[in-house]
Parts: structure tokens; sequence; C-alpha cells
């Protein structure tokens, strides 16, 4: 656990003896106990010695209990075998597949007649919302779906389920990715309408619909089916690790989120084994802007990552990671710069990281927290030779681009912009739909006096936009907003602003900024309203100038009204 986790572990920590204090309000004490849960399971699991009250340090021994969920996946495989294998699906619903293969392969070699042990195996390496399996992975899949098919078993439900992976792994030259993915659901599809109770079925058959309408960009009738069939599992199954997980990726959205919020509060909670687990409440809580929630969800999974890394369980320092982006957002968004930065500083220090992945997405880590905080100056002056990855050169050429703009640096921000067109080109991406590209050029023609091409091409870069915290981005409506208070049109800066806080809830700068742009429209009851927020969603001991500039506007106007009743 790197010093940053370790300092807001036992800053946490003391709240959970404080959630039965009279001042504590009834949700101040649900959530200390749904986080008291999730640290003491964690501190179980990981033998963390703490520091706490007077100096006095407490240690909890380890368990070998590990909690990942309630799941019930009856196989004719042999008894002895029943519960490892049970542990493998469980794993497999927190996406924790390399341990999940490795829990398949010891199945197997207790019991090589289990043809369910080699699904298990194949199904640890489709990886159904992240990313496709390597040639190498396809062609291990393949095999392992053979063995299973000869093995053929008797029970029927099984036999399904060995068909459906078979048709995503089946050897056939020139088979689209699409199509694989399609064959897949279709085939899971009919094991679910057989076998209407089978909760695995229905859990995957949904999954396989989320993942079908991510990668056809189409989140229509598929995603209404898959959040309607989870909802009713996880309303039966409420401790079921994929109901609950499924479902907070099946409402990962604007509109949605909402619907995902009683499974976010669940799923850490049914299995806090999981570092994944403990991190995908997150991902409702980006979206409702639940700061706190969201940072303290990171910290126990980042924190457990670390664990499992330094244990040998599994090298999950990409978990460890990837919790970190989101805890660096999370403190961004309640003025928390400085553990912002730390977070960035202690990406060098993530047990078993990768020397390319410390450049590469402490590179895109920089750029985000550059733009966060608009310090134009940083970003102008960031490496673009540094990353080893094209997506972290275009996250840094696009950083850069902007905050040469902004200073009014026309030759820099230019050349920037070539390069960020000659990746794009090179990734087979078209800068002139790409949001990203859209809002570098829009910033550039604004430093450029060209103001009715500025409007134009970030609204283009708004109607464009999908902002979401993997999206490693700034909301492009924001910077529209940004743009027109700049142009001095604080009316429309405000809708802007509105609009960016109806799919971003909360973003620090969109509430600063619409407190601004009501502030100048002299509109004083929506100012007051918005730095009011501003100001209860940040932290405390945040320095941030906009927090003190929202304070004073505040006072002003309370002083107003008072002189005004004399």
């Amino acid at each position: 656990m790197t010093g940053a986790l370790l300092h807001e572990t036992a800053v946490l920590w003391p709240s959970c003896w404080r959630g039965n204090s009279p001042q504590s309000t009834q949700r101040t004490r649900r959530n200390q106990r749904e986080l008291c849960h999730t640290i003491v399971a964690y501190m179980k699991k990981s033998c963390i010695l703490l520091f706490l009250f007077l100096g006095m340090p407490i240690v909890l021994t380890a368990q070998s209990n590990e909690q990942l969920g309630k799941i019930s996946f009856p196989v004719s495989c042999s008894s002895e075998v029943q519960p490892a294998f049970e542990r493998g699906v469980a794993l497999l619903h927190s996406f924790q597949y390399a341990t999940a293969e490795a829990a398949f392969a010891e199945v197997a070699k207790k019991d090589p007649q289990c043809a369910m042990a080699y699904w298990g195996q194949a199904m640890s390496l489709y990886h159904q919302l992240w990313g496709w399996p390597k040639t190498a992975e396809m062609s291990k899949g393949h095999d392992l779906m053979e063995k299973a098919d000869k093995l053929a078993p008797k029970d029927e439900r099984e036999r399904l389920y060995i068909r459906a992976a078979s048709e995503f792994f089946k050897s056939k030259q020139g088979l689209e990715k699409s199509d694989r993915v399609k064959a897949y659901s279709n085939s899971m599809a009919k094991l679910h309408k057989k076998y209407p109770g089978d909760v695995e079925a229905t859990t995957f058959y949904a999954l396989s619909l989320i993942s079908g309408y991510r990668k056809n960009k189409d989140s229509g009738k598929a995603q209404t089916e898959a959040v309607a069939i989870l909802k009713e599992v996880f309303a039966k199954n409420p401790d079921h690790p994929g109901a609950a997980h499924y479902l907070i990726h099946a409402t990962d959205s604007p509109g949605l989120a909402p619907e995902g919020l009683e499974a976010a509060r669940r799923y850490a909670r049914v299995a806090p084994s999981s570092a994944h687990a403990l991190h995908m409440p997150a991902h409702i809580f980006s979206r409702l802007g639940l700061w706190q929630d969201m940072i303290d969800s990171n910290v126990a999974s980042a924190a457990a990552a670390a664990e499992a890394t330094r244990n040998n369980v599994d090298n999950e320092a990409s978990y460890q990671l990837h919790a970190m982006k989101y805890l660096q957002y999370a403190y961004e968004q309640t003025g928390r710069d400085a553990d912002a930065r730390q977070v960035i500083d202690d990406v060098k220090n993530v047990p078993g990281i990768k020397p390319e992945d410390i450049t590469d997405d402490g590179s895109v880590m920089q750029a985000l927290y550059a733009l966060e905080t608009h310090n134009w100056e940083a970003a102008s002056r960031l490496s673009d030779s540094a990353p080893t990855v094209r997506f972290s050169r275009m996250r840094v050429l696009w950083a850069r681009a902007i905050g040469a703009a902004r200073l009014g640096n026309k030759d820099q921000a230019q050349k920037d912009m070539e390069k960020l067109r000659n990746e794009m080109n090179a990734d087979h991406q078209d800068p002139a739909t790409s949001p990203r590209a859209l809002e570098a050029e829009a910033w550039i023609a604004f430093a450029s006096g060209q103001s009715d091409e500025a409007v134009k091409k970030m609204h283009a870069a708004a109607r464009l936009d999908e902002f979401g915290v993997d999206a490693a981005s700034l909301p492009a409506a924001e910077m529209l907003a940004d743009l027109l208070l700049e142009l001095k049109r604080p009316a429309e800066a405000l809708e802007a602003y509105e609009a960016t806080l109806k799919d971003a809830r909360n973003r620090f700068n969109s509430l600063y900024g619409a407190g601004r742009a009501a502030e100048l429209a002299g509109k004083e009851d929506k100012a007051r309203q918005y730095y009011a927020t501003l100001i209860k969603v940040t932290a405390p001991q945040s320095d941030r100038p906009e927090i003190q500039q929202a304070k004073t506007y505040l006072a002003g106007t309370v002083t107003a009204e008072k002189q005004s009743t004399k």
C-alpha cells in the first residue's frame, strides 16, 4: 500500500468508532458502517498493521475464508471439486480473471474428467467488457473447449454452457469479432430460455448483452433487457456477485446511474476479497457525484490489489492503477489537489507495475491533472516523447495543445495539433469526428481570434462527446461553457455548465463555472446555489482559489441582505 493510501485508510478508520455517536446522521452512520465493513474485511484478509488511537497498534490476524459472494452452480464433476469450481465462477463474476483461471486449472488437475473446469479456464480468457483475447489466447480457448466438448458431459445444461463458449472460440477463419460476440450471446440466450431458474446462466447472458451493445455502440433494446434482467436477479439474490457487478456496468451511464446505486452500495460488501469488486461501486458514485464514497471505494480497492500482488496471489498492478485513476479524479472534484498529485507520484510505487505503464499511465494522469486544475503552463510543458503507446501520446498532445492555446502560444498549439492529427490518422481515427481534436482546435481558434469558429468546433465536440472517467478526458460541454465565459457570454455559458452538471454531477469546475456565469449574468439566486453546492462537496482542507472566491461572494450577499433589512 502506498503512503497516500495508508494515510487515507488511517484517516477513515476512526469513523468506524464514531458511527454511533449522537451527532451522526442516519445516513452518515450507514455509510460509516459500510466503510467499516470494507476496511475490516480487507484488513483481516491482508494482515495490515495500523497504528490507531494513542499510537496503539491493533493487529488483525489473517483468515483464509475469502468473501466473494454467494453462488450456486452445481456441476457433474466430483463432489470434492465443487467448492473450488464455484470459487472459480465467483472470481469470474468479479473479473479476477487470472485468479479464476488458476482456480479452474486446479479443478481440472484434481478431476480431469470435469468438462466444466475447461469451460471455466476458457471463459477466464474472454474479458467481455475489457479487451479482446490475443491470438494465443484464442487458440488456447479453442483447445480447452475442444477438450470440454470431447468429454461430452451427460448434463444437458453443461453441454449448453460448453456450446456457447465454443461458439466464441471456434477456429473459423475470417469470422468477425462482432459475429463471435453475437454467436456467444445467442447461445447464452437459448441456455437462459431453457433454464430460466439458473441464476448463473441468466447473469452470464445479461453480461453478453452488455458486451454486445458496447462493442456495437448500440445501447437500445439490449441495454434495456440487460438492466431489467439484472434488476430482477439482484432483487432476489442480493449477495450474488455477478448480479450486483453487471447491474453496475449496465447502469454506468448518466441517465441510468441511480438505478445502479443500490447494487453499488452492496457489491463491495458482497465480495470484499476482490479488488475489482471494491472498485466497481465508484463507477456509479462518479456518475452521481458522490465523491467521498468514490474515494473510500478506491482507497480500499487499491490497497487490496497491492496486497494481492505482494502476497503473490496475482499481479494486480493493473487493478490498483485503475483504482488510482478513479481516486485521482475524486480528489480533483473535491479540491484535494495535493492528494491527487500524491496519487500520481505513487504510480511508480505500485507493486508489480511495468516500467512502461509508469510512463504511459503516469503521463495521462499528469495531463488530466493539469487540465482539471487549469494549470495551462504545466499542460503545455508535458513531454510527448515519454509515452510508449499511441493513446498516451495522443492524450499528452491534446493537453499540450489546449494548454498552449490557453496561454496564447499559437505556434506551439498548432504544432502539437498537427502531431495529434498525425497520431490519430495512424490510429485510424478521424480528427474531424474526435471530441478531443475538436476541443484542441476550438481553443486554437479562440487564441487566433476566430471566436465563431471556436464556438462552432466546441459545439461539435460537445455533441460527439461521451464523458466518463474511463474516457480519460474532460467533458466537452464544460469546455464549451469555459469558452463562452471567456467570450463574455455568461448566460450561454451558464446553460452549458448546467448541461454538463446533468451528466457529470457535482464536477468542481462546472459548479464553480456555473456560479461564476450566473454571477456575471446577474442571476444571484443561481450563483448562490452553485457556489454553496461547490463548498458543500469540496473538502474543508481544499486551498483552491475558486473556493475562496465562492465564499467571498456568499459572504457578500449575506452582508448585502442584512443591510437591506435595516
